[in-house]
């Protein structure tokens, strides 16, 4: 509750200063080689058929989609669309102004954090920090998972950073999948960021992931160089990209550069973990070293993303 009201007034603050300034609060118009986001649903489950699907969403509306032929589905894994559970959590990618059911993505969460104990021999019981707005998690590695998040995370040890996709089962947490390579350092020795930001740049390039961030907003992006007296978040002004502080509530050009899918976005949250991953996305090309942003699930879906991937390459501009 309280990094929603700090986004709400941060979202005041922007639109004061463009009156001020005389400048139009909203986004910039879409440039040629921009294309549309999708439309994205999410939502519980409340019936399926081979043919059909039926949500609720979070403000109480019904949504039908036709599912289309080729449409596929995530629970843990591929299933057809038909065998996903009534009263699941869906994401899902829709076509035809949202009519029309293309990718199903059900009970799918992200797990990334910093590992503060590790338990068990062949199911692992990993227990995180996943920073001060999400707390700390516990989550279970299963057997049959842990040979793959293995050979990515090597060091299942204390100090160490953790990022999986996994599924939210019964109450349990169960990590499927790794979303990165593990950093090779503790989470406290990110690497410095290169030569500070030059204020001329047309934009940013880098990495964009998603996260969990319905706490915040449907749509929107955590952001690592924040202004700490925003958030109340001593632990964000890490990055290794080289990005400028900015405030909450600014508004990001956000272009997937793999297919051309763009929006404008306001930073919602504090994304003082991503900026501790140095890493690259090596969808469509190899980004630039380190994480720009967290996306909201919804907005990554809408944006082009796949939720089981878990990272594309963003061009972002500023305001």
């Amino acid at each position: 509750m309280e990094g929603a009201m700090s986004y709400r007034a941060g979202e005041r603050r922007r639109k004061l200063a463009a009156a001020v300034l005389g400048r139009d609060a909203g986004p910039p118009p879409r440039s040629p080689e921009e294309t549309e986001p999708f439309d994205v649903i999410s939502g519980d489950l409340l019936d399926v058929s081979p043919h059909l699907i039926i949500v609720e969403t979070a403000d109480g509306e019904q949504r039908r989609l036709v599912i289309a032929p080729w449409a596929t589905a995530w629970r843990g894994g591929a299933v057809a669309p038909a065998d996903l559970p009534a009263g699941a959590r869906v994401v899902i990618r829709a076509l035809r102004s949202g009519t029309v059911a293309e990718h199903i993505w059900a009970d799918i969460t992200r797990i990334t954090g910093v590992i503060r104990e590790v338990r068990g021999r062949r199911d692992l019981t990993i227990e995180l920090d996943c920073g001060p707005h999400r707390r700390e998690r516990s989550i279970v590695v299963p057997y049959r998972s842990s040979g793959r998040i293995r050979v990515r995370h090597p060091k299942l040890e204390p100090g160490y950073l953790f990022d999986a996709i996994g599924l939210l089962d019964q109450g349990i947490t169960l990590a499927q999948l790794p979303a990165t390579s593990q950093p090779p350092y503790r989470a406290t020795a990110a690497p410095p960021p290169p030569a500070a930001y030059a204020g001329g740049q047309a934009g940013i390039s880098g990495t964009a992931v998603w996260a969990d961030l319905t706490e915040f907003a449907e749509e929107g992006v955590a952001y690592p160089m924040i202004e700490r007296e925003d958030t109340g978040c001593e632990e964000g002004g890490v990055s290794c990209a080289g990005l400028p502080y900015l405030a909450l509530g600014s508004l990001l050009r956000v272009r997937n550069v793999c297919d051309g899918r763009a929006d404008a976005l306001p930073i919602v949250a504090c994304g003082c973990l991503a900026g501790r991953f140095c890493d690259r996305c090596l969808e469509c090309g190899t980004s630039p070293r380190g994480r720009i942003m967290e996306l909201a699930a919804s907005s990554y879906v809408a944006l082009g993303g796949d939720l089981t991937k878990g990272c594309f390459n963003v061009r972002v501009g500023l305001g």
